[in-house]
């Protein structure tokens, strides 16, 4: 029987759940144009949100197409030229003689390559003149724009990764560049997400930056407990096993409603329950998943300062008033600025999370296995 629970790939269906007014926002935003940013820490589940809104987008608005873009292995102006180009063309069109004609069309002057595996169109490679890109990008940027008006439909375009961009050669010329286009597109709307919050936060809530204000943020918080505790239990229940909603807020709480970690847990007591799930099994499954997870949370720590490590130590143990003389002297903490360099830096490495004024670990799973078993307290 194929496991019901999904981690590490996009929830689809029934394998997602809850999200229901985020969904509902986002498909208005969709249908409206409305630039949206959407933020949260990494694996909260926004690409399956995203995927979620627009298909919904799409069943309730004929016009509308949905061009997604991931930028996960791109790092320089040209790959995201050839990525964004790529992704419209295969978007725009539903037969792939359609959409080498509108590829030859549109992108002649940069002598494009097209290719397909099959006849899917999620297979489209399209190869562009690099030396041209490089003195024309504007066409690219303006491609979406461009086929919109002509075919009269409406395009969303959604990016992920969109913190990648800080790895180009100028990033801030880029970023200018971007929005000085995309700001005057009247048929196209933009969803930018990525893993990667810190950086997300400080490209589009920065005043300085070029996309403040750009469009709309949404913040995802956690999914409620509740809707975590009926999801489980009815996934057990829809395969023929049992477990007791006490045992689903074991798993939610392990898992701090951390959507990765609910449905790799919630998972893996599954397929260790026959028929009714126990304390013991959940258990089990929880300590199995830190044990495997240990040498990469042990490789991390080695890359951490002493000063970092001893921050880390006073948050496992439950300290909130880190900069008292106490608890610098108890932890070794030498000064607040000291502190707060510290904490700067464990949110840039995506360790610590600063959310309403507070800060966590982003990592519930780590955050167990740091004080559990590398500070054993």
């Amino acid at each position: 029987m194929k496991t019901p629970f999904i981690f590490g790939k996009l929830a689809k269906e029934s394998n997602f759940t809850d999200r229901t007014d985020e969904t509902q926002h986002l498909v208005t935003n969709f249908k409206a144009l409305i630039n949206t940013i959407l933020i949260s820490p990494r694996r909260w589940g926004k690409s399956s949100l995203v995927y979620k809104a627009a298909q919904i987008a799409k069943k309730e608005d004929s016009s509308l197409r949905i061009c997604m873009v991931d930028l996960f292995n791109v790092r320089t102006e040209e790959q995201f030229y050839t990525a964004l180009a790529q992704s419209v063309i295969a978007s725009t069109e539903s037969k792939w003689q359609e959409a080498l004609a509108n590829a030859t069309r549109f992108l002649s002057r940069f002598v494009p390559k097209v290719s397909f595996a099959g006849d899917s169109m999620t297979e489209i490679t399209v190869d562009l003149n690099m030396e041209e890109l490089r003195r024309n990008p504007d066409e690219i940027l303006d491609l979406a724009e461009k086929i919109a008006t002509e075919k009269k439909v409406r395009i969303i375009v959604c990016i992920d990764e969109f913190q990648n961009i800080a790895n180009f050669d100028d990033p801030l010329a880029f970023q200018r560049k971007l929005r000085a286009h995309w700001q005057q597109h009247q048929n196209v709307g933009y969803c930018l997400y990525g893993s990667k919050r810190h950086m997300m936060m400080e490209v589009f809530t920065d005043y300085s930056m070029p996309f403040y204000k750009f469009g709309e943020l949404m913040f995802l918080d956690k999914i409620a407990t509740p809707e975590w505790v009926h999801f489980i239990s009815s996934t057990f229940s829809e395969t023929g096993k049992h477990i007791s909603d006490k045992l689903c807020e074991s798993i939610v709480s392990f898992a701090d409603n951390h959507p990765y970690y609910v449905q790799q847990l919630s998972q893996q007591v599954w397929l260790r329950t026959e028929v009714d799930a126990t304390e013991e099994i959940v258990c089990e499954a929880h300590s199995d998943i830190i044990a495997q997870l240990g040498l990469m949370f042990d490789n991390l720590t080695q890359t951490l300062t002493n000063g970092q490590i001893c921050l880390l130590r006073a948050m496992s143990a439950g300290e909130k008033s880190l900069t008292s003389k106490a608890v610098m002297d108890k932890y070794n903490l030498s000064s607040p600025t000291m502190i707060s360099r510290a904490r700067k830096a464990l949110v840039e490495k995506d360790i610590l999370d600063y959310i309403g004024g507070v800060y966590s670990f982003q990592d519930p799973m780590y955050a167990y296995w740091m004080k559990h078993q590398y500070f054993r307290l």
